[in-house]
């Protein structure tokens, strides 16, 4: 209806059929003890954590850089450089010790 918006609409009719079927599903204490419900924080929420308690500002780079050294798993970049001679900055020590807090106050680490 309008081409040049960026939002998208969508109509969805929802209907109950049969509402004399149902499922009952119970799930004990025991079981919910066994389902890890840990997630791992985003780039964000560490950035977050780091300047609002050392008022540093990192970035994604130096948090990759901690991760990878820390052993997380990282997905594969594929923008790689066609660049021979690379240079890559280092993460300085300070933001690599509030980098690591922030792993382990989210239990990454």
């Amino acid at each position: 209806m309008f081409p040049h918006r960026l939002a998208v609409e969508t109509v969805a009719l929802l209907s109950k059929l049969n509402t004399e079927h149902h499922l009952d599903i119970e799930i004990g204490e025991d079981e919910l003890s066994e389902i890890d419900f840990s997630k791992d924080a985003t780039y964000g929420e560490i950035k977050k954590y780091v300047l609002d308690k050392y008022g540093l500002k990192v970035s994604s780079l130096y948090i990759a850089q901690i991760k990878r050294k820390h052993g997380l798993i990282e997905r594969e970049n594929y923008n790689f450089s066609k660049k021979e001679n690379q240079r890559v900055p280092n993460c300085p020590e300070e933001k690599e010790k509030a980098i690591e807090d922030a792993l382990e106050h989210f239990g990454m680490i």
